[in-house]
């Protein structure tokens, strides 16, 4: 069974953050062989979009209303686990983390900064991009925005 919750940081377990911790230095540290800083003092700010399959984290997002990453309200680390990529998980956890912003935050634009490799991706859930792909720790990313939730 897979089911999506949504949390603040008070709201989270010890254990849901150990295990948000875990995946996300997994997926974006150890698979993507990329050293960077992924505790930022943001966790604080954010709703935690955790996607459970069997009451074990799969996927995961962090969502911010507006002003407190971004301009625009946003999602950020983004990811499935590699074992479970290829069931549309992460689309499932994308629209749940879009309709959050929407009813939770009241707002109606997003931005995102995306791996250049998923543009498709996040052109699917009706995301644009909005400028010039860059590098952000060693990876090419590209600015994108979605308008009206």
């Amino acid at each position: 069974m897979v089911e999506c919750l949504i949390k603040n940081f008070n709201q989270l377990s010890t254990n849901e953050l150990y295990d948000i911790l875990h995946l996300r230095s997994e997926v974006f540290v150890v698979e993507q062989n990329c050293i960077y800083q992924d505790i930022d003092y943001k966790d604080q700010k954010a709703l935690h979009v955790l996607l459970k399959k069997n009451n074990t984290l799969i996927g995961y997002t962090r969502i911010f209303k507006n002003g407190d990453y971004f301009k625009n309200a946003s999602i950020g680390r983004v990811l499935v686990c590699k074992n479970n990529r290829n069931h549309n998980y992460g689309t499932q956890l994308m629209e749940v983390s879009i309709k959050a912003i929407k009813t939770k935050f009241k707002e109606s634009k997003i931005s995102i900064s995306a791996q250049t490799y998923l543009k498709q991706f996040y052109n699917n859930l009706g995301f644009k991009v909005s400028g010039e792909e860059y590098l952000e720790d060693g990876i090419p990313h590209i600015s994108m925005i979605k308008t009206n939730l």
